[in-house]
């Protein structure tokens, strides 16, 4: 995946020991601005990649424990799905945060 191939500079240039701080963002380019969304499972593909890759490089604790969040047109009728996938801790939200349905973007973990 080329996901994971870019993500090879991320320990290299953080390098810390400390990766509480730390969330990674996943966004599809063809997202960006589009209004076009990953499917759930492709959005989980991608984010277990992205954590077996942390798991593989820099260790199995920082994998388990990053946060790793989706941004790519999130919104109140897609947030759902998209939040039961195991490996999508939250989203990154683009537009949607200036409209009403963005309470429900927050709340979607809750239903």
């Amino acid at each position: 995946s080329n996901v994971v191939l870019e993500s090879s500079g991320i320990n290299a240039e953080y390098g810390g020991d400390d990766w509480s701080n730390v969330v990674i963002a996943y966004e599809p380019v063809w997202a960006i601005g589009t209004g076009k969304v990953a499917t759930p499972d492709i959005a989980q593909e991608t984010h277990a990649n992205i954590r077996a890759w942390i798991s593989a490089n820099v260790s199995p604790d920082v994998a388990a424990s990053v946060r790793i969040i989706y941004g790519g047109s999130v919104n109140g009728k897609n947030c759902v799905e998209l939040s039961r996938q195991g490996d999508i801790d939250g989203f990154l939200v683009g537009g949607a945060s200036l409209k009403p349905e963005f309470v429900d973007i927050i709340n979607c973990q809750r239903t």
